[in-house]
């Protein structure tokens, strides 16, 4: 205690006191000791445990890729003569892309379609079989001097029986039937000779037509594909050879690519053993809705679905295959893109789950503190499982009913007093 002024020993008792409890105080204040009323228990937010189903979600890394990207080539050899789209354009199916120059297959269209109106016309005159008509005229003809040549023996041989008529008129009567059934013979050959040529005639004549048809048609179809559309719609890229070059159906590049964005398709792959949990349970795949993750780390506002399945486990990787479909009418996803997939994986019945904040992190072991009906804080040991969102399901260490603290851990002593307040969840759930 610091020793009173001289000045103070001729004062009052009363003033003298005052004095010294004033250097009391001073001293006090000197030394670094505090006086005054307790500090006050921390504010904290509170929440009470309560049981939920829990639906839980995996993720997975997936890229996005169209699945019927086709490469616009051309049919015939030709030269580009104009180039009408856009690189980047959205283009429909049928839509003029390439003209080549039309002029090689015009003139070949108007030569096969001459060589058909001269075959066509061969194959009418051979029709009309005109070397039959005479063969089997003549063969007519044959047949009635064969008629008189009969009728002049029948009539001479019985005059020359009764010496009415000579013997050299007979004779020359029987020459010349013989003769007469000879040409009535060989005009019966001649006409079955002329008809079997005319008959061969006609069928080549006929084959002639029906190839230069095809040749016809053959020609029309170049001169088609000569104006090269689009096979698909979808997105179309740059076009890989300029206006003037020379193009043709063995070149190894194509003119240029067209991609279906709607939907859009997007791989990803699951381990083996998440598979086989999937199989435990009577799913090839997890059911519902999914939901893709951009690269940025928003949402994409529409869901997709698991169309596909690869039907065999990578060795190397120990994955499997997945292939889903996501609508995309405004064509905002592109081919390539990376992303993670969010699937419902598992659903748990009735768990406690509680915000991730809650629970610190001590050396090897993670924490809560709950609140016991004094306001009392208590450090209790946990045992997480799987996150859902923000929230952690707790599978040991916690019950439904206790309060734990969610914010102000910091400021917080285990067995230490607190002044609670209600926490209030930003999403309640997932």
């Amino acid at each position: 205690m610091p020793s009173l002024p001289r000045q103070a020993a001729g004062l009052p008792f009363a003033l003298v006191a005052l004095l010294a409890s004033t250097l009391i105080l001073q001293g006090c204040f000197a030394s670094g000791e505090k006086t005054g009323p307790a500090a006050a228990p921390p504010l904290v937010t509170v929440m009470e445990v309560h049981p939920r189903d829990m639906p839980i979600f995996a993720d997975f890394a997936a890229q996005t890729y169209a699945r019927n990207m086709v490469d616009v080539r051309c049919r015939v050899s030709g030269y580009v003569d104009k180039w009408l789209f856009q690189p980047g354009a959205e283009v429909e199916a049928g839509q003029v892309l390439y003209v080549l120059d039309l002029r090689p297959f015009q003139a070949a269209v108007m030569q096969a379609r001459g060589n058909l109106q001269q075959s066509e016309a061969d194959l009418e005159f051979a029709r009309k079989q005109v070397s039959l008509l005479q063969a089997q005229a003549n063969l007519a003809s044959a047949e009635a001097t064969l008629v008189k040549a009969q009728q002049d023996y029948e009539r001479l041989k019985p005059l020359v029986a009764s010496d009415a008529a000579s013997q050299q008129d007979l004779d020359a009567a029987t020459a010349a039937l013989r003769a007469a059934e000879e040409t009535v013979k060989a005009n019966k050959a001649s006409v079955e000779q002329t008809g079997l040529s005319t008959r061969t005639q006609i069928a080549s004549n006929e084959g002639k037509v029906e190839s230069n048809r095809g040749a016809l048609s053959n020609a029309e179809l170049n001169l088609e594909y000569g104006t090269i559309r689009a096979p698909i719609a979808g997105r179309i890229g740059d076009t890989l050879v300029p206006v003037g070059g020379l193009v043709s159906p063995t070149a190894p590049q194509p003119l240029t690519t067209i991609v279906p964005l709607d939907p859009i398709w997007v791989r990803f792959k699951v381990t083996e053993s998440e598979y086989l949990a999937w199989a435990k349970r009577g799913q090839k795949t997890p059911g519902g809705d999914l939901t893709l993750i951009l690269a940025d780390g928003s949402e994409y506002p529409l869901r997709g679905r698991i169309t596909d399945t690869l039907n065999q486990v990578d060795p190397k990787t120990g994955t499997l295959e997945l292939q889903a479909s996501f609508p995309n009418p405004r064509r905002e996803l592109l081919p390539g893109q990376f992303g993670r997939i969010r699937v419902q994986v598992d659903e748990r019945k009735q768990a406690v789950a509680i915000p991730q904040k809650a629970v610190t992190q001590m050396q090897s072991m993670q924490m809560v503190y709950t609140v016991g009906a004094d306001n009392t804080a208590v450090q209790r040991a946990v045992v997480p499982g799987n996150r859902v969102g923000e929230l952690w399901i707790i599978e040991q260490g916690l019950k439904p009913g206790d309060r734990i603290i969610v914010d102000g851990q910091l400021k917080v002593r285990n067995g230490a007093e607190v002044r609670p307040e209600p926490y209030r969840e930003s999403t309640p759930g997932a």
